[in-house]
């Protein structure tokens, strides 16, 4: 009996000892491992940082070591510009001005703790360009008759089909049955550093009855991550531009006949008190 107990208290004994040399064994390690979950922040608000051309942006990327190890953070560009970098103790400022095409493309900050923890996060920054220029032709519509209607966006980049849409409006709703022509982009045709793009898109406009349907527009929208903006263009029918040409000239009409009348109005008051006629007298020597 004394024998099974010194046999099992000799298993107990030798199962503490092997916890805790697995315990001590394993120390080294736990600092790097709690290190990896709060260490490295990057203040971006998505994976992709959409910039307008000639816009600004600022990229801010943060490292802060446990156990008094040494925090070092650095900005890198792949295959493009990088820009301008402000760095210290655990922090990098990554700063972009008047963005230009050439910075489109990925940046990655690269944080490291005493040079034996690494981390990294990538971004990439896009610029696009979408002013307000949008063309349509013809700019007034001729009721009665199946018409060609084309929309175009100048100057502009991304330009495909999957970032820049155009669309037809008949008030505040899409124009239905109408037939698609075709879509054209090409360059504009200027010499300058960061080529700029014209896409057109036509239609065939089916014959709008009488009286004139409400006001037409050309929408054209640019669509990238965390963005989408619209410009308009409106497409008068004729009768519409007629409508208004007839009341703009009665206005003009009805002011001159007014201005007249108040300026002959006090020389006809000024008649109902005529001078006495004046009378040649003989002269007397």
């Amino acid at each position: 009996m004394s024998l099974s107990l010194f046999c099992i208290s000799l298993y107990l004994i030798c199962l503490c000892l092997s916890l805790t040399l697995c315990v001590c064994l394993s120390l080294p390690y736990l600092p790097h491992l709690s290190s990896t979950s709060q260490l490295f922040a990057c203040a971006v608000p998505s994976p992709v940082v959409v910039v307008a051309m000639g816009g600004s942006c600022q990229l801010t990327c943060s490292l802060s070591c446990k156990d008094g190890e040494v925090a070092t953070v650095q900005w890198r560009g792949l295959d493009t510009r990088l820009g301008a970098v402000q760095s210290s103790a655990g922090n990098s400022v990554l700063s972009i001005h008047q963005a230009a095409l050439s910075d489109t493309g990925t940046r990655v900050c690269v944080g490291s703790c005493g040079g034996r923890h690494n981390f990294q996060h990538s971004v990439q920054i896009l610029v696009y360009a979408f002013p307000d220029q949008l063309v349509v032709s013809p700019t007034a519509l001729v009721l009665g008759q199946d018409q060609e209607v084309s929309c175009t966006a100048h100057n502009v980049t991304p330009a495909g089909q999957d970032t820049l849409s155009f669309t037809l409006l008949l008030g505040d709703q899409e124009l239905e049955g109408v037939q698609v022509l075709g879509r054209k982009e090409e360059e504009e045709p200027q010499e300058v550093e960061d080529p700029l793009f014209q896409v057109t898109k036509r239609w065939l406009l089916p014959a709008l009855g009488s009286p004139a349907p409400p006001v037409l527009f050309c929408q054209a929208t640019m669509r990238l991550p965390g963005l989408e903006m619209s410009h308009y263009r409106v497409v008068q029918p004729t009768a519409a531009l007629w409508m208004g040409s007839l009341v703009l000239g009665l206005l003009l009409l009805a002011l001159l006949t007014y201005s007249l009348w108040k300026r002959w109005r006090p020389s006809a008051e000024d008649h109902t008190h005529l001078p006495t006629p004046l009378r040649l007298l003989p002269l007397t020597d």
